[in-house]
């Protein structure tokens, strides 16, 4: 009777662990779930290039290929579910679990296009390459529809911490998303080629891949310290005023938001009467601080008057204006208490179930809340407004998600920027720390400091490179002074604009072609979809 050597149990349980579909299939939501780990408020940014190694070591059957494409939409899509789902349960707090549940798994489909792609790429060479560029291209594509896009989840927005961040500064939140992508199919394919002793070009290629993005991110870092220098720095204020409750209804007493952050701007102007605090020279208050439209209502506008007059300053009030058409727009406002409102930012991206509902009729058949979706218009402009002679772009909440908000801001002058939110609507959850990490992305990706300014916080003050350096707490009236550097250098990614995207998307388009090629002069091989025990 033969004994099985201890190597030979060891190859038999390795086959056994990765030849199971139902263990696949685990393999797969727990990348999801480690890629959802890596993100704000948990420091834990390393975890997302981890889930992404888990994810394309089950897409590439663990080196050995043979994978059915729809068994690699499938795994791809379980881990879009083992990501998404626990990233986004702020979206049914007030709602409810459906437009929670529904939402991830709509946009899950992309990480399952996602998956699909990456088999089809997997057997050519300098896969890792390849497969980090269509996460890029499926990255685009989940920012762009339907409904102009659902960019939150974006790789880049985990690493507001991270070692990777700097890459940001050079090809923006897609470059970033990128490095981590390619760290994490770098790090799948050095351990597959660990695990089978393939000490061959192939594994030189693999750890390049997962150090190369590493080395350049720490190459570019000592140039971050040098980004909050500016010419001149200014001090700005921002205005947390928090609102009487949580939830869709926060702004029911429209008049105690206003009321809020009329007296916090005044017990700021006292400090600095007492010289106590800073004399500030711009003042920014959060999207929905005047639900109330100051430019119909003479008691908002004397009330945000009063405000500026006693602060001594302008103030960049986030209201709602009412158009004749009677829809709205999220506005932002610079209010001078002795000339009264003068530029105005409206917001141009507007977020659909929320801000407005296409399809409003078959929407309501599953929601109640549907009839509770606003009748918000998008606005134009340039996205900068002047305050005190300062150019300032503005990302009103949703916005900042979006690449081509303060591309088009910095491009045209603003030397800070300035992210006014509401995060009320969805009350004590992890939203607005998500939030807050795509204003350290954006600082970093055009060398500006950014203030968030928000109603019920987190209110912050970041730096050029990224840093936070003063945040307020949750639900609590509080404002923060700082002095700010106004910039007017641009990095590479201002610079650069929409090119990398479009060079990582047309590799992956191309990637895709040479693989469906290849596929069709090949002879048929047998295909992975189901277990094999």
């Amino acid at each position: 009777m033969s004994v099985e050597s201890p190597a030979g149990q060891r190859s038999r349980i390795t086959e056994v662990l990765t030849r199971s579909a139902w263990l696949r299939s685990l393999y797969s939501a727990a990348g999801g779930y480690l890629i959802f780990v890596g993100f704000p408020p948990r420091p834990l940014w390393f975890l997302a290039p981890v889930g992404i190694a888990l994810l394309t070591c089950v897409l590439t059957n663990f080196g050995r290929g043979g994978l059915r494409l729809r068994a690699g939409f499938g795994y791809g899509y379980l881990a879009g579910l083992g990501f998404l789902i626990p990233l986004l349960p702020w979206i049914g707090v007030f709602v409810g679990a459906m437009p929670w549940i529904a939402l991830a798994a709509v946009e899950s489909l992309f990480i399952g296009l996602f998956g699909l792609l990456a088999v089809l790429v997997s057997r050519l060479p300098w896969a890792p390459l390849w497969i980090a560029a269509i996460w890029s291209l499926t990255e685009w594509l989940r920012s762009s529809v339907p409904f102009g896009g659902f960019p939150w989840g974006r790789l880049a927005f985990g690493q507001s911490e991270g070692l990777l961040l700097p890459l940001a500064s050079l090809g923006g939140a897609l470059l970033l998303s990128f490095g981590v992508a390619l760290t994490g199919t770098g790090l799948a394919a050095v351990a597959i080629a660990v695990a089978g002793k393939r000490w061959d070009r192939g594994f030189v290629g693999a750890v390049a891949a997962s150090v190369v993005p590493v080395l350049l991110a720490v190459a570019v870092a000592p140039f971050l310290a040098t980004m909050d220098s500016g010419e001149k720095t200014i001090t700005v204020a921002a205005i947390q005023g928090s609102v009487p409750r949580l939830g869709l209804d926060f702004n029911s007493q429209r008049k105690q938001v206003l009321d809020n952050h009329v007296a916090e701007t005044l017990r700021l102007a006292d400090e600095v009467d007492a010289g106590r605090v800073k004399q500030p020279d711009i003042v920014i208050w959060p999207e929905n601080a005047s639900d109330i439209d100051p430019l119909r209502n003479v008691d908002a506008a004397a009330d945000i008057t009063r405000a500026s007059v006693s602060i001594g300053a302008p103030i960049l009030v986030g209201t709602v204006l009412v158009n004749a058409d009677r829809t709205t727009t999220n506005s932002v406002i610079v209010w001078d208490g002795n000339k009264g409102p003068q530029e105005q930012h409206d917001k141009k991206i507007i977020q659909p179930f929320g801000e407005y509902l296409p399809y409003r009729d078959f929407f309501r058949k599953f929601s109640e809340y549907a009839d509770r979706a606003g009748n918000f218009v998008p606005g134009d402009g340039n996205g900068v407004v002047h305050a005190a002679g300062v150019p300032i772009g503005i990302a009103t909440c949703y916005e900042v998600a979006f690449d081509r908000a303060f591309q088009e801001s910095v491009r045209n002058g603003a030397q800070l920027l300035a992210v006014p939110t509401n995060n009320a609507t969805f009350g004590d959850t992890e939203m607005t720390y998500q939030q807050l990490a795509m204003s350290r992305v954006r600082a970093v990706e055009h060398g500006r400091a950014v203030v968030v300014a928000a109603t019920s916080g987190v209110s912050a003050i970041i730096s050029p490179d990224g840093s936070v350096t003063s945040e307020t707490d949750l639900f609590v009236p509080e404002y923060l002074v700082a002095d700010v550097p106004l910039s007017t250098d641009t990095t590479l990614a201002t610079k650069l604009g929409p090119a990398p995207e479009v060079v990582l998307c047309l590799l992956a388009a191309g990637s895709i072609v040479i693989a469906v090629i290849s596929r069709r002069r090949e002879p048929s091989l047998p295909e992975t979809g189901e277990s094999n025990d």
